[in-house]
């Protein structure tokens, strides 16, 4: 979900490019499928009406591109050492210095206090969400896991999980319900597969920059276990789904057994690189069509309900 810049050497980046490259769209838009799953599945829970609910539905959606937004910028300006190192990284506009650190830093702290103001307008909830997603990102895994401990996915998987309890928050603040819950482990769960798939790919660029990630600090083997374990416990959060729709803990069951055949199977098939790949490419098309179903799912059961 992370982009590199795609010009040839010596081309210059207009400047939309350099500011998707700079807060990372990529992974604002892959999030906010999930943000809409929570959202979404407020409205069908509650039984809600979405016309009432769209300026809530607004400023999810702004709000939750803007922090994510800021939390990419922080990262890639924190990160321009390391970046420089690896082979995906190294043409990243802060690394390049097609835009100064200085203005990235502008530009993801207003980008933070916007968001994180506009999602208050939903709910303080939503706000609150918004803020310990943002802090987490930066602070626990950023600056702190990220060059220090093995366990910087599990770290950073916070983050990541809060899009669809930010979209729950902003249409009913209460996020103790056990639907939304599911999705949050589900969103925390899916992380460690899908990152560990990227270290195994890039596994010497992490080296090279000294970035402890599982396969370089446990190897390769190790990684393909903690993943089995990981996507074992996926298959399992598929009964959570079970109180909502019996389609959709199917789905969920079928998705998360597919990729755990695909790791053993491919770990014995497969070349390492491949191997990695096919999972990474998975992990991609699970998150997809998981929280799509929450998604179409919650919206005819609001349309025919």
């Amino acid at each position: 979900m992370r982009k590199k810049a795609t010009k040839p050497a010596g081309q210059a980046l207009t400047r939309s490019e350099i500011l998707k490259q700079t807060i990372k769209t990529g992974i604002i838009k892959s999030n906010l499928i999930t943000m809409f799953a929570g959202l979404t599945l407020a409205l069908y829970t509650y039984h809600l009406d979405p016309i009432e609910k769209l300026p809530a539905a607004l400023y999810a959606l702004i709000g939750t591109i803007l922090v994510i937004g800021a939390a990419g910028a922080f990262n890639n300006l924190y990160d321009r050492d390391i970046d420089a190192i690896m082979e995906r990284t190294k043409n990243r506009p802060t690394v390049t210095g097609a835009i100064r650190p200085k203005t990235v830093l502008w530009l993801a702290s207003v980008m933070a206090v916007v968001g994180i103001a506009i999602l208050a307008l939903a709910t303080p909830l939503a706000a609150f969400l918004g803020f310990l997603g943002l802090f987490f990102y930066v602070v626990p895994y950023t600056i702190w896991s990220k060059r220090r401990s093995v366990y910087n996915t599990e770290i950073g998987s916070i983050s990541g999980a809060m899009p669809p309890l930010i979209g729950w928050a902003a249409i009913y603040p209460d996020i103790t319900h056990p639907a939304i819950l599911g999705l949050f482990v589900i969103a925390v769960i899916w992380q460690m597969p899908h990152f560990y798939a990227i270290a195994i790919r890039k596994n010497e660029e992490y080296r090279a920059a000294n970035v402890p990630m599982l396969p370089v600090v446990k190897g390769i083997r190790r990684t393909y276990l903690q993943t089995n374990v990981y996507l074992v416990v996926l298959t399992a959060t598929s009964f959570l789904l079970g109180s909502l729709s019996l389609g959709l803990m199917l789905v969920a069951l079928l998705m998360n057994g597919g990729w755990l055949v695909l790791n053993i199977w491919g770990y014995k098939r497969m070349e390492p690189e491949k191997w990695a790949r096919s999972l990474f490419l998975y992990s991609l098309l699970h998150m997809t069509v998981v929280f799509s179903t929450v998604i179409i799912y919650s919206l005819v059961g609001i349309i025919w309900g």
